[in-house]
């Protein structure tokens, strides 16, 4: 049955405030009802969950075409090919099309296809996409009316580029696309070979570039053709080059394109890239060059692909594509301005006190206006003049107030979407800002989780995904002021029956008395009163009730599972979660949750690094589980290659929080390591890695393996051999080992009946 889905009759419900259109994804062959459902959730079920993916809204609000995949559809990575800027990893969709305004939805393809960059045409009629056939992706269009698929012819000995853009231009007839030739691929998988077979490679500090930086640049190389409907023939109009980022002018006449200049490996920025910004006329022609260089700036571009800013050192600049060079806009402007008279004298903007800072966030769709921001708060700009106006307050020092976050400006310029969170419960939605009134509106909060808010071009329609508590995200559509909001799809009916726990905010103290937030997902068919057996899954900060599948397989077999925040302090990074995970565990005790004799911790990756480090400094866990985390800070320091300078960036200046190199101080290396304290250990750990893992590979669970098994300590260790990082993806046996191995490790330590059962020796 797999590959096959249904789709159930959209029923529309009407409830208060809200009418909800249901159409359903539902795997074929699957139980249907409450009865069939009863049962536990279980890694199959995990297996089938759907996620949907917002591909493109056209442009008028009407037709929408949506991905929807599961776990079982991204089956068969080759983690070997990890780097490869020529492999394309397995990841299956269904894909269909809503017809917004009549409610009704069909499938693009009867079976499930692997499908990516949606582009509507302007009018709604053709759909562009990228299909993967043969080991590469082709481009296609879809005829809406007819529901024909026809390739679109490209040169020969060119393919498209899997990471290019899709853009029509404003007649429809015209659809841009990148491409690469058949001599980029044959080189980039030699080099590819050369990096991981040799037989024989050799690196030397003279070359500019890590080789693996190298190999990642490659897939920067391509260029950009156009197909033309009226003599369905596709020709280049922009010869290959290292690009960075394409930016497509709506009115159809222009090309700016980031033009990467790179000299070397940027120890500074992880994958950092320097690029000049060129523009050219779309049908072809000779580039000019706009600016210079990108280093250390992150350009914005208005929605009609003519204007943009950015910020240096703070200031704002601005500037459309027919200038010589951007305008400064906030910040002293050459010569200083001799002071006014006194008469004349007003007041000094907040913005232009010594040391204040900007950022550029979203202009207006045609470049006259700017949202930026600084400590303070929100701002309006004319991009003309420089002049600004606060209209939404922030506190940066105020932990606990709402976050606000830009989602668009209405095409007409008149208002702002922002999206909308709490940060003492869970209240999410959307307001907008009228900047006529310059008042805010509340469109939407209540308790769901949202995200891809996809604003229609014509601004008369949202589209976007909510869940529910613990529950995964449904799509839903709405009308700009929110009137009318309607669930369009539901993603997992099958789900209906089971019984999925709910998940709870919890605040805590940490052992410095700061509060902390963490989220408790309950056990299935929770009793209060009962004490039952808690995992601990720990990485940073935690909030939101998001979805867990396999939360949910550890809920289903009698766990509580937490998920503690912790507060950093850079330069002493491993006292964190001793200092919140301890009290959060504290508070579910008090709560009346967990059982203080049958605490378990485990996380992935950082969260699994976390755990091994932790359990150095406490023997409050009796069980942990280390999932592709690293233990050794010394020997991980310049390990992974594949992934350039992530793992010196890392404790340097980023996620670790050390602050310094290795050579400046050492000894904080020492201290971060678990390998170094394994003495210490009392807590039973297992470890589960890939062996094809480039993140975090495999060889630091062998160090902390064979140290604890020299310690005398209980000690397992679990390698997929053809496993990547975290859980295992290469087939679906892979998956339900990877949970069954979890369980049995928390059942034979945290469930004391199972735990004398395996000690018990064996009958004769």
């Amino acid at each position: 049955m797999r590959g096959s889905r249904i789709i159930s009759v959209c029923v529309v419900l009407l409830l208060p405030m809200l009418a909800f259109v249901l159409c359903s994804f539902t795997r074929a062959g699957a139980a249907q009802g409450p009865a069939a459902n009863a049962a536990a959730f279980t890694a199959d079920d995990l297996l089938d969950v759907v996620t949907l993916r917002i591909g493109d809204l056209s442009r008028d609000g009407r037709w929408l075409a949506v991905a929807a995949a599961t776990q079982r559809d991204r089956i068969g990575i080759d983690n070997t090919r990890f780097g490869d800027p020529t492999y394309i990893a397995p990841s299956l969709s269904e894909i269909r099309i809503v017809d917004l305004q009549a409610q009704q939805s069909r499938l693009l393809f009867p079976d499930r296809r692997q499908v990516q960059n949606f582009k509507w045409s302007p009018d709604g009629r053709l759909l562009a996409f990228l299909m993967l056939q043969d080991g590469l992706y082709r481009p296609f269009l879809w005829e809406r009316e007819s529901g024909r698929v026809r390739p679109v012819p490209l040169p020969p000995g060119r393919n498209v580029a899997a990471n290019g853009e899709l853009e029509w231009a404003p007649g429809g007839d015209r659809l841009f696309l990148s491409l690469q030739t058949d001599e980029w691929r044959k080189k980039a998988s030699a080099q590819f070979q050369y990096e991981t077979r040799g037989p024989i490679v050799f690196h030397s500090s003279k070359e500019p570039f890590l080789a693996w930086d190298e190999i990642r640049r490659l897939a920067q190389i391509r260029s950009v053709a156009v197909y033309e409907s009226a003599g369905n023939q596709t020709r280049e109009v922009l010869p290959e080059k290292r690009i960075n980022g394409l930016i497509f002018a709506r009115d159809g006449e222009l090309i700016t394109y980031l033009e990467d200049i790179t000299e070397k490996t940027d120890y500074d920025v992880i994958s950092g890239t320097d690029s000049k910004v060129q523009v050219q006329p779309a049908d072809g022609g000779e580039p000019r060059t706009i600016l210079k260089t990108t280093r250390n700036r992150r350009l914005i571009w208005s929605r009609d692909g003519r204007h943009y800013a950015f910020a240096e050192k703070g200031n704002v600049f601005f500037a459309s594509v027919d200038d010589r060079e951007p305008r400064q806009l906030t910040g002293k402007k050459g010569a200083p301005e001799e002071k006014p008279a006194a008469d004349e004298t007003k007041k000094p903007a907040a913005g232009d006190q010594a040391g204040e800072s900007f950022t550029p966030v979203r202009l207006s769709p045609d470049g006259a206006q700017m949202v930026i921001t600084n400590k303070e708060g929100f701002w309006i700009m004319k991009t003309a003049d420089g002049s600004r106006d606060l209209f939404l307050k922030r506190d940066e020092e105020d932990t606990e107030a709402p976050r606000h976050e830009v989602i668009d400006w209405d095409p007409a310029g008149t208002g702002i979407y922002f999206s909308y969170a709490a940060r003492t419960r869970w209240e999410r939605g959307v307001v907008r800002y009228d900047l006529a009134s310059r008042k805010f509106a509340d469109l939407l909060k209540d308790g769901r989780l949202y995200s891809g808010f996809t604003l229609s071009q014509q601004g008369n329609t949202l589209v976007f995904l909510g869940a529910e508590n613990n529950r995964p995200a449904d799509l839903y559509l709405a009308d700009p002021e929110f009137k009318s909001v309607r669930r369009i799809m539901e993603s997992n009916p099958q789900l209906g029956g089971k019984p999925l726990p709910k998940a709870e905010l919890v605040s805590y103290l940490n052992v410095d008395g700061k509060k902390l937030y963490g989220v408790l997902y309950y056990p299935a068919n929770y009793e209060p009163g009962r004490k039952y057996p808690t995992l601990f899954n720990i990485y940073e900060d935690f909030f939101d009730d998001r979805f867990s599948a396999t939360f949910c397989v550890l809920n289903a077999a009698g766990y509580a599972v937490m998920q503690p925040s912790v507060r950093f302090e850079t330069g002493f990074p491993g006292e964190a979660w001793v200092k919140s995970v301890t009290t959060a565990a504290n508070k579910l005790v008090e709560m009346g949750v967990a059982d203080p004799d049958r605490l378990g911790v485990f996380g992935t990756s950082y969260g699994g690094y976390a755990t091994n480090l932790l359990i150095t400094q406490t023997d409050r866990f009796k069980a942990a589980v280390n999932i592709s985390g690293k233990v050794d800070m010394i020997s991980f320091y310049t390990d992974s290659p594949r992934l350039g300078v992530r793992n010196i960036h890392a404790p340097e200046k980023s996620q670790d929080r050390l602050g310094a190199t290795l050579w400046q101080q050492p000894q904080k290396y020492v201290e971060h390591s678990a390998i170094f304290f394994a003495d210490r250990i009392k807590t039973p750990l297992l470890l589960m890695t890939g062996e094809q893992d480039s993140n975090v590979p495999a060889r630091q669970a062998m160090e902390m393996y064979f140290a604890l098994r020299r310690l005398g300590k209980e000690v397992a260790w679990v390698q997929y051999t053809n496993g990547g990082h975290g859980m295992p993806t290469s087939t679906i046996e892979e998956v339900k080992d990877y949970h069954k191995q979890i369980l049995d490790w928390f059942d034979a330590h945290l469930k004391g009946d199972l735990a004398a059962k395996k000690a018990k020796p064996p009958e004769d």
